[in-house]
């Protein structure tokens, strides 16, 4: 448990939100680099597409990712729950290229301080109430673009054609659905056109005071 101002506390958990490609990743690692080594585990929406193994590569080919409707928060909810509890959980592992769970999964250890980030974090009610800290990463709508071609025909083996389809008729229509609403949620929204070293103290610091 954690001590804070002479009161116990438990977990702190962090909630980072942001539109596809506005850099959460790179935050993330920001917040984490000067932080404790052990006391800081990260959870990564990604991690919770629902399993479409039952579905053909076709079919899962037409499923949008963006909507809310494809993440597991029930089981997001369930494996924060338990490591509040102390508990271990078995977290999922995602193919971006099989666009499917594994079957193996990563034994995740409860930490002081735990980070869940993805697009639609902040989008859900019961998952948002979970977060001591919410943070929204904005980013242009532009280079939001770029990184998300560069990263999805690099390393998730898509084509060209295929990424700016899904960008036209499930990414934007999503964010603008879900995705920038959610940002009226957050306590702290961080501008990542450039690095933002003033937001990124400021988590840092807070972060380092709750540890004690």
């Amino acid at each position: 448990m954690l001590t804070f101002g002479g009161k116990l506390l438990g977990m702190l958990i962090l909630g980072i939100a942001g539109g596809t490609g506005c850099g959460k990743t790179t935050v993330v690692n920001q917040i984490v680099e000067e932080l404790p080594d052990n006391e800081v585990g990260v959870i990564s929406q990604d991690s919770y597409y629902n399993d479409l193994a039952h579905l053909t590569k076709e079919e899962r080919g037409q499923v949008n990712f963006d909507h809310p409707n494809s993440i597991d928060f029930d089981l997001l909810i369930k494996h924060l729950q338990l490591l509040k509890q102390g508990k271990s959980i078995e977290k999922p592992i995602y193919s971006f290229v099989e666009e499917t769970r594994l079957d193996e999964t990563i034994l995740t250890p409860p930490r002081k301080v735990m980070i869940v980030e993805g697009i639609l974090v902040l989008s859900n009610p019961k998952l948002r109430e979970m977060f001591d800290i919410k943070i929204y990463v904005h980013a242009d709508s532009d280079e939001r673009l770029i990184r998300r071609l560069q990263r999805d025909i690099r390393e998730r083996g898509h084509d060209l054609e295929k990424v700016l389809s899904r960008y036209q008729t499930a990414v934007k229509p999503m964010h603008q659905q879900f995705i920038e609403p959610s940002k009226e949620f957050a306590d702290i929204i961080i501008p990542n056109n450039h690095y933002n070293t003033v937001a990124v103290d400021m988590v840092r610091t807070i972060i380092n005071e709750r540890l004690g």
